[in-house]
C-alpha cells in the first residue's frame, strides 16, 4: 500500500479544520481512510481530472468538498481540499 502525503499548504489547511471544524476534520478523516483501503471505493467518487499535470485524481469528502492528488510512484500527494468550484478553479 503506498503512502498519503500532504502538501505543506494542505497539511496547515487540516490543522485549521481540525481545530475549527471538527464534523468536516472527521470526514476527512473517513474517506482518507477509505481511500487507504480501497481507493476505488465508490463512495469517494474517484475521478481523473483533465489538466496539464499528469496523474492528477480527485475524490469527494462529501458532496460539495473535493480532495485533489498526484499519483506518484512512491506514494499518493494530496495538495488542494475545497469545495468544488475552489479546487477546480485553481487548477
Amino acid at each position: 500500500m503506498k503512502p498519503i502525503k500532504f502538501s505543506p499548504e494542505l497539511y496547515k489547511k487540516l490543522q485549521i479544520i481540525r481545530k475549527k471544524d471538527h464534523k468536516l476534520f472527521k470526514k476527512i478523516q473517513k474517506q482518507l481512510k477509505l481511500f487507504q483501503i480501497d481507493p476505488r471505493h465508490k463512495s469517494l467518487r474517484l475521478h481523473k481530472i483533465t489538466r496539464e499535470v499528469k496523474n492528477t485524481w480527485s475524490i469527494s469528502i462529501d458532496m460539495d468538498i473535493r480532495i485533489l492528488y498526484i499519483n506518484e510512484n512512491d506514494g499518493f500527494y494530496f495538495f488542494a481540499l475545497g469545495s468544488h468550484d475552489e479546487v477546480y478553479k485553481r487548477q
